[in-house]
């Protein structure tokens, strides 16, 4: 995987927090610019919900604190040794930036991991999404993405089996304060990705996280951690739920409005569903598959929505210009 080079004035727009797209410097298109991010996206939820079947498989051996702890430590010590972040040169809006992005970052993966301890992975994340659908509607500067994002709230539901009254609540409490945190994320990703070239926003905000959890994890796992097998799963769950994502992710943020990007994690509980079906042999019912494609046509037609008006506008600028 490469990364692109840092951003310039001269080379690179930023991306606006809430709707519209980067503007390509002087009147250039690319076609594969506005399905790339989707590209990244789709990618990164696919290894992220598989990293979480495995974690799910390596709670007893260390507990939900200890898993999320070895996927964080592992995951800054790889991004920041691959990275080597420049500390110097940087504003005082830069490193609040990457330390709010972290505090997000760990405080999402800490109440997901406890939710999911608790109750079904497909559930869990049904309810964690909520906050980015959340996202997408208060970002959404276009009316038809509250149809697209009323769409996909229909599949979460239905995929939850049309109510949650019958899970842990403090699951679903843990769940929902993760989604919260998870549309925190997205709206700091994106900031650090303009502030921070390549992916050094990325590792700094991951180091933040696992400082701030790597007590929590000792606390309930102990020397568990250092265990060669426990250590060897749990790094494997740090590359698939958050080395690979997050990168992905970050580097898709760079051109990809954040409502579009809230409405595809959409696709989540159906990833998360598969997931659960190939690792922990969890079948699907009917109800779930309708779910899957309420989900799937809310994100495409997010897609839709984004990529159409700007190759509507490609031809109308090349029309003027014929």
């Amino acid at each position: 995987m490469t990364t692109p080079s840092p951003a310039t004035p001269s080379t690179q727009a930023a991306v606006p927090a809430t709707g519209g797209g980067p503007s390509v410097p002087g009147g250039a298109s690319h076609g594969r610019g506005s399905l790339g991010p989707v590209g990244l996206v789709l990618a990164g939820g696919i290894s992220v919900q598989f990293g979480g079947a495995l974690a799910v498989t390596l709670m007893p051996r260390a507990g939900a604190l200890g898993v999320v702890s070895l996927r964080l430590l592992v995951a800054a010590v790889v991004l920041l040794a691959v990275c080597r972040p420049r500390l110097r040169g940087h504003s005082r809006a830069d490193w609040t930036t990457v330390v709010v992005f972290g505090i997000a970052m760990a405080a999402m993966n800490g109440l997901f991991y406890q939710s999911v301890a608790r109750i079904p992975l497909g559930p869990a994340v049904t309810l964690e999404v909520l906050g980015p659908l959340a996202l997408s509607v208060l970002a959404s500067r276009r009316a038809i993405n509250f149809l697209w994002a009323g769409l996909a709230l229909a599949g979460v539901f239905l995929l939850g089996g049309g109510g949650f009254d019958r899970l842990d609540p403090l699951g679903v409490a843990f769940a929902l304060a993760a989604g919260v945190m998870w549309a925190a994320y997205i709206v700091f990703s994106a900031r650090t990705g303009r502030r921070f070239p390549q992916a050094d926003g990325l590792a700094l905000a991951m180091g933040v996280a696992a400082v701030l959890f790597l007590p929590l994890g000792i606390m309930e796992a102990g020397t568990k951690l250092i265990e060669p097998t426990t250590f060897a799963l749990g790094a494997a769950v740090a590359v698939l739920s958050s080395v690979l994502p997050y990168t992905l992710e970050l580097l898709a943020l760079r051109r990809l409005p954040a409502s579009t990007f809230a409405i595809l994690m959409s696709l989540e509980p159906a990833i998360a569903a598969m997931a659960g079906f190939l690792v922990l042999s969890q079948a699907l019912s009917l109800t779930e598959a309708a779910a899957i494609s309420l989900v799937i046509a809310a994100s495409m037609g997010a897609v839709r929505t984004q990529v159409g008006p700007r190759r509507r506008t490609r031809a109308r600028v090349d029309l003027t210009k014929d």
